[in-house]
Formats: C-alpha cells, sequence, structure tokens
C-alpha cells in the first residue's frame, strides 16, 4: 500500500499485544495507548524540516537544528485523546485541536458534532489522531475539515487499520500518509477490525 506505514518496531509490537488483549484494565490500556502513540510519533515525524541554529554548549559554540514548522494534533473525539499524550512528551509546543465525529451504527457515515478551529490555520502540520482506522469515513471527514482550514501537510496516525478504511483514506486523499502499528484482517458486519482490540474509546474510558 502506497503511503501506508506499518511499524515494524518490536516494541510497539510488544506493546500492541498488551492492548489487544481483553483482560487489560482501562487504566493499563490508557498507559499502552500513550506509549504506542509515543513510538508511532517518533516514526510519522521523521520528515518534519529543520533550520540551523546557533548554540552554546558549556565547552564552546556549535551548530544545531530546531524544528520549522508549527505542529498541531487533531485529536478525534473521544478515543483520539488518549494519543495526545505520547505525542506531547515529544512534542510539548504542539497546539491541539478537537474535531468531534461518531459513527451513526445505522448508516456508519460520521457525523460531525465539535469543531473549534479558528478562522485562520495557526500550524503548518496537522497530525490526525485516531486509534482505529475502520470504515475510514471518520479519517476522511477529519482530513476534509482540515483541509478546509487550510492546512496542507496531514499526516494521519492511528494504532490499527482495516484495509477497508485505508483503500478509503487513500482513495479519499492519497496525499495524506497513513501510520499505524498494525494493519489487520478485515471489518466485520457491525464494522469493527478484526481481530482488533474492540472498541478503543471504551476500553479507555471504561465504558460500554
Amino acid at each position: 500500500m502506497a503511503n501506508v506505514y506499518a511499524s515494524q518496531h518490536p516494541l510497539v509490537a510488544h506493546k500492541l499485544s498488551r492492548l489487544r488483549d481483553r483482560r487489560t484494565e482501562p487504566k493499563k490500556f490508557r498507559e499502552l495507548v500513550r506509549e504506542i502513540a509515543a513510538l508511532l510519533a517518533y516514526e510519522a515525524t521523521a520528515d518534519l524540516l529543520t533550520m540551523p541554529r546557533q548554540i552554546e554548549t558549556p565547552l564552546a559554540m556549535t551548530n544545531g537544528l530546531e524544528l520549522k514548522e508549527k505542529i498541531g494534533l487533531v485529536p478525534i473525539l473521544r478515543a483520539g485523546l488518549g494519543m495526545v499524550e505520547g505525542f506531547w512528551e515529544l512534542m510539548p509546543s504542539a497546539e491541539v485541536w478537537h474535531i468531534g465525529l461518531y459513527r451513526d451504527e445505522k448508516t456508519l457515515q460520521p457525523v460531525q458534532y465539535y469543531n473549534k478551529l479558528p478562522i485562520e490555520p495557526t500550524v503548518s502540520v496537522c497530525i490526525i489522531l485516531d486509534p482505529m482506522l475502520a470504515t475510514g469515513g471518520s479519517a476522511v471527514a477529519t482530513t476534509d475539515i482540515v483541509k478546509r482550514w487550510g492546512v496542507r501537510k496531514i499526516k494521519f496516525v492511528g494504532l490499527i487499520g482495516a484495509p477497508e478504511g485505508i483503500a478509503v483514506m487513500q482513495k479519499a486523499h492519497p496525499d495524506v500518509p497513513i501510520y499505524l502499528a498494525a494493519i489487520d484482517d478485515h471489518l466485520n458486519e457491525r464494522a469493527y477490525i478484526v481481530p482488533g482490540l474492540g472498541d478503543a474509546g471504551d476500553r479507555q474510558f471504561g465504558t460500554g
């Protein structure tokens, strides 16, 4: 799959296995989501632009680098919230803008209920966060919103993707790279990823 990056890191695989386990309690589940998000953040930000900066060490002046682009994190409510802290640990200055979508269980289409983006973009790079790329509807809708906002450099980062959702996202936004911890087998009749890990929101927040 072009422009799709499934992590091959052993730590990601190890933590994802614990995340999938139905016996993992919400507290541990949230910790694992944060930890995997941080590992994926490292992989997803490898191409960020930098600019030179002169710094003084305790011994001498030297040339260093700092990030050139201003980064915005866009977690899709509510499940995407759990991934923010992992990214913030590496990029504490990143802005966070929330997009609220829920899936209509009859039509399986995303319905927007929250969007507080300012009129003009305040960042040059947006990283959309959502643990599950299932049907692709929420990812496509959020990317549509961010592009209309005026940001053109966009990445999607999730934990698990289904081939169906990846295909939908790639068809709608082939320019947006997709970073995942794993690509699973398929969607079931309820549009849940199989083998998956269940409902990421419910498992994080102890509901359902």
